[in-house]
């Protein structure tokens, strides 16, 4: 059985229960947990896009849920009838954010499954879908403990790791990808630190990772995305790990807002940083960062804070949610399979074809 956190306070992030799809609405953490089910397609569009449901791998299963939610409603008895609707409704789901690549990934996956199913009628091919569906929430959960153990000995005792936004439990249905291997140290019993940035503007850091990792017993201490390069610089940051929602082919990384700048201060200090992910969120049809579409959010988000306004009125706004870390500024690529390490356009064309890190 796969490895999992111990948040006895915490349900999973994302259920298929009775042919209902519940979510938990990571928007009003830590000080409420909610689970909420998802009974439309037009539910599941609103919770990815709002982020009650977040982080690339998390998004990738509730897209596939989605699609059988959406054709639990509209299912045509005919089975060319069926794949034209599932279609449709697959365009619509890859809508709600334009960055993660396990969105698209998943629905593919869904739709490939279908069209290669045999079945000839709409009710067959809709359980055919839930299978589908199913098996990649099993794969997520498996593949976020191979991470872990792939990752294990990145974490030395004593050691202190930084890391930035929440690729954590709640951005998958597992233990996560860049907190997997601080889950696995931790079930070790290795003694070592974790500070968690705060991520502005949604404070990703401080309401879900800080949360998650003092649910598990981990020792973490919260700090703003200003002080980061102030602990590496008095040696308190032996390591950095992010996750990602994008690998280009060329191993540019499209993560959370602020981790460029994490990315060039380890560097500065000469401290290794690492992304994790599963090989899903390897994208090798763009080519490098520069091919990712950034997805730019709402002004609200930067010019409130807990609902409440801190910005004046009528102040111009950026908001992109995230930035590309170029691959040089990249130690290694943590996933299932192993360690990627540069040059990353080989090596990660490597693992596709081998199944294994060059």
């Amino acid at each position: 059985m796969a490895l999992q956190p111990n948040h006895s306070s915490l349900p999973p992030t994302i259920e298929w229960r009775d042919d209902t799809l519940y979510l938990l609405d990571q928007t009003r953490l830590p000080q409420v947990c909610v689970v909420e089910a998802a009974d439309s397609v037009e539910a599941v569009w609103r919770a990815i896009h709002e982020l009650r449901v977040r982080g690339a791998p998390a998004i990738g299963v509730a897209a596939a849920y989605g699609l059988c939610v959406a054709m639990q409603r509209d299912q045509p008895a005919a089975r060319d009838a069926f794949l034209t609707r599932l279609e449709q409704h697959a365009a619509y789901l890859d809508s709600a954010r334009p960055t993660a690549v396990n969105l698209r990934w998943a629905l593919e996956r869904m739709l490939a499954h279908a069209r290669g199913d045999a079945a000839q009628t709409g009710a067959a091919l809709y359980e055919a879908l839930v299978d589908e569906a199913k098996r990649i929430h099993r794969e997520d959960i498996e593949l976020c403990a191979r991470i872990g153990e792939a990752g294990r000995a990145l974490i030395e005792p004593g050691s202190g790791v930084l890391t930035h936004c929440n690729a954590g439990a709640l951005a998958t249905t597992g233990i996560g990808t860049a907190t997997a291997p601080l889950y696995c140290a931790h079930r070790d019993g290795a003694a070592f630190r974790v500070y968690a940035d705060e991520t502005r503007p949604l404070l990703q850091g401080a309401r879900l990772t800080a949360y998650e990792l003092q649910q598990a017993g981990l020792d973490v201490t919260l700090i703003t995305d200003s002080m980061a390069p102030a602990l590496m610089s008095q040696g308190l940051i032996d390591l950095v790990i992010v996750g990602t929602d994008r690998v280009a082919a060329n191993g540019d990384v499209a993560n959370k807002i602020g981790t460029l700048g994490v990315a060039i201060a380890a560097k500065h200090f000469g401290i290794p940083f690492y992304v994790a992910c599963p090989s899903s969120t390897l994208d090798l049809r763009t080519p490098s960062g520069a091919d990712i579409v950034i997805e730019e959010r709402g002004a609200e988000e930067v010019a409130q804070l807990a609902g409440r306004r801190v910005a004046p009125e009528g102040m111009k706004v950026r908001n992109p949610a995230f930035d590309v870390t170029p691959h040089a500024l990249v130690t290694g690529i943590v996933t299932e399979l192993g360690i990627v390490r540069a040059p990353f356009d080989t090596n990660l064309a490597a693992l596709f074809k081998t199944g294994a890190p060059a």
